[in-house]
């Protein structure tokens, strides 16, 4: 499997059967999302940079809602969840999707805007790549995606949803939630590429270049 980080919650999801693209943005939030086409398109909750399908090529099938959905050989799990910590009522609800495919789940969590209830913790069981907004503001925090980390003990954690250069509005940094997880020296990297047998044996924070 190999994933790729498009910028901002948007991840290009390389299986051996299907390509999955997850939370596609508009060009108005400052990256550059390219021509990407995917077999399947997640879409965490309908705010604009979260929802942009049509930047997307290849007539995708959409996931937008909780539920489980088998695509092209891989098993989406959509778990309902809030884009606040009261419950959705500033910003409404978010589904956080594991994905799996190539016998490796990875967890993306939209914008999650608490830290996980007992019950969400169960159903995400045994995920191994975390795909973890950090960026505070709209979503949780850097110490509440800490506090996430230590709930689903991921193999790999790879942080999203934070301020750089390119983003047009204003977020944390993602070195706040670094220096809270005690990942200071992390090197970011294009791209990365795990099969079940290489992935890490405890919890390592990877960060990517969009």
């Amino acid at each position: 499997m190999e994933i790729s980080w498009l910028g901002h919650s948007c991840f290009r999801i390389k299986g051996s059967h299907a390509t999955i693209i997850t939370d596609p943005y508009p060009p108005s939030l400052g990256y550059s999302l390219g021509k990407p086409t995917a077999r399947i398109v997640t879409v965490s909750h309908q705010h604009p940079g979260h929802s942009y399908v049509q930047g997307i090529g290849g007539g995708p099938r959409l996931v937008t809602s909780p539920g489980e959905y088998e695509i092209s050989g891989v098993l989406i799990i959509g778990i309902a969840t809030f884009h606040d910590a009261e419950k959705g009522r500033k910003r409404g609800k978010n589904t956080v999707y594991l994905i799996q495919a190539d016998e490796i789940t990875v967890c993306h969590l939209g914008d999650l805007g608490h830290v996980l209830t007992a019950e969400q913790v169960e159903e995400l069981d045994d995920v191994d790549v975390l795909l973890l907004p950090v960026g505070g503001v709209s979503t949780i925090d850097a110490t509440m995606a800490a506090e996430v980390v230590r709930q689903l003990e991921p193999k790999v954690v790879v942080p999203m949803h934070y301020k750089t250069e390119a983003l047009s509005w204003e977020l944390e940094p993602v070195e706040r939630f670094l220096k809270e997880i005690g990942g200071e020296q992390v090197v970011s990297q294009p791209k990365l590429s795990f099969t079940r047998s290489s992935l890490p044996a405890s919890t390592q924070v990877f960060l990517l270049d969009y």
